[in-house]
Formats: C-alpha cells, structure tokens, sequence
C-alpha cells in the first residue's frame, strides 16, 4: 500500500462554502504537511477523511479502504490530535483511559503507562488542571497507545510556547522513525512544517494549490526583488504573483533556474518560505506564522 489517504474528485458544499473537485494522494511512512489561510478548506477536508463530514461526490479511501464498509476498522489505525480540547476535563487521565481504551482492538496498557511516564504527565489529575501542552501529549499517547499507524493532526502546536512545540515535534519524529507511520499535519506555523515535513499540501479556497515535496519547493520557488524596468508581458508570465511599486517589483517564482537565467545579476533572488509562498499567493494578506 503505496498511499494511506486517497481522494478522488471530492466536493462538499455548506455555508456558502465549497471545497471543489479535490483530488489528492498522501504516501505512507511520509509527514505530509496541510497549510492555508483560515476559511481555505483545510479543516473540512481533515473531518472528510476522519469521515466526520461526507463528501457530496467524490471518493475518499483511508488505508485503501472506503468508510462505507469498513469504518471501525479504519479508525482503529488513526490517531487524532486537535488544538481544540477533545477529551474530558472533569475526568482523571486515568479515569479517561479506562474509558477510551475499550474502543481499539489494539490497546496496550503498559504502552500507555510508558507515555503518561515519558511525558510527565499526572494519571490521578482532573484533565482541566492540565495545562495545553499537557493536554496535547495526552491525547498523543492515547494514540501511541492504540498502535495508530495514520495521526491526523489539526493545529496540534497552536498557543504553545516555542520550548513546547520543539518537544512535540521532535516526539512526532520519534513517531516516524520506524517508517511505518505517517503524518498528517494541518498548522499555521511555517516553521514547525520546515523542520519536519516531508511533503505539503496547499490549499486556497476550497482547492489544492499545490502538493509537492518539501525539498522541491525549497530548490525552486524564490522571490525575486528589482527595477519595474526589467519587466514586460512575456517575463511576468515566469512570475506565480507580483507587487508592484512606481519603481520597483518583488514576485514569487517556482522555477528559480530559468529566473536566474533571465536576470542573471539584475535582481535580489532568495528562497521563498512556506511564509511567503502563502503571503503572495494570497495577494499579500496571510494569517500564518513564520516563525
């Protein structure tokens, strides 16, 4: 099994809100990285393949496997984690484990104790004394402790501090060393993805931009800073989006070789960051954050 999500030309209409015709294929054993500005799609394309939301059309395949038939079997292998709370504040973590851990087939008590123990964190006190970051480690062991094999991840790092989100990410690499996992990582913040994504998928109202590896969109797409005058019709066309002032320009590119080639020393030419590929492409209002 090549792929661990398929969609095939998914659509789901709502609230004045439509996600069109997607299509997209996520590999296994890989850290897939989901980015867009609030109100891209993001999130309902995440409930479509947790099958909390159905698609209007289209086809959507987890494991191979479609929900209609095999739906418990499905989410026996999927790990979720949201920024939103999802587990019972006025319960114990213990008390919580006692109560989720029935509902996989997989379940491993001592594996559980092993995370609670790794990541500090109190079996015996009530969740909503639990700080974010607490929180967030819970839930990941929770799935750890089931044996999930796809994690699902909805702004896992939102609101913590830098130290903190640095911890979760590299317990999500321990995740992926057995290259038997796989990621899927929906985040405002460009950095966490840089250093731990592998592929990203960029969605912009309702559609799917782009999805490309990592290390592609690091080679090639750029920003390039210089006089109006070294422009015309047939050179902006290189250009995905461009600023202009009364002298000057900056644009964003995908294809930093034949740029430089034009140019050659005319111009500032340097990396785009996932930042600035979304602060263009969204015709310089973004919500992301860099760091």
């Amino acid at each position: 099994m090549e792929h661990v999500i398929e969609l095939e030309n998914v659509t789901k209409s709502y609230d004045r809100f439509r996600v069109s015709d997607v299509s997209l294929k996520i590999k296994k054993g890989f850290v897939t990285g989901i980015i867009g500005s609030n109100g891209a799609g993001k999130s309902t394309m995440i409930k479509m393949i947790l099958n909390l939301m159905q698609p209007d059309s289209g086809m959507v395949r987890i494991f191979g496997e479609e929900y209609t038939q095999h739906e418990k079997s499905i989410k026996d292998r999927i790990g979720f984690v949201f920024s939103k709370d999802v587990l019972y504040d006025e319960l114990t973590l213990l008390a919580q484990k006692k109560l989720i851990a029935p509902c996989y087939t997989r379940w491993e008590d001592a594996l559980f104790y092993q995370y609670c123990d790794m990541f500090k964190l109190p079996l015996k006190q009530k969740l909503k004394t639990f700080s974010k970051g607490m929180k967030i480690k819970a839930t990941l062991a929770i799935a750890l402790s089931h044996h999930a094999e796809l994690f699902i991840m909805d702004e896992p790092t939102a609101g913590l501090d830098p130290v903190f989100r640095r911890e979760i990410l590299d317990i999500l690499q321990d995740i992926m060393l057995d290259g038997e996992k796989s990621i899927v990582l929906s985040t405002h913040i460009m950095s966490d993805l840089s250093s731990i994504a592998d592929y990203i998928t960029y969605v912009r109202q309702g559609n799917i931009i782009f999805s490309k590896e990592i290390h592609d969109i690091q080679d090639n797409y750029v920003v390039v800073r210089g006089g109006l005058d070294l422009l015309d019709s047939d050179i902006e066309k290189f250009f995905l989006s461009i600023k202009k002032t009364a002298s000057s320009f900056e644009g964003l590119a995908s294809n930093r070789k034949a740029v430089e080639e034009i140019f050659e020393a005319e111009t500032i030419i340097e990396k785009a960051s996932l930042g600035e590929i979304m602060y263009y492409m969204e015709g310089g209002h973004c919500d992301v954050a860099i760091n």
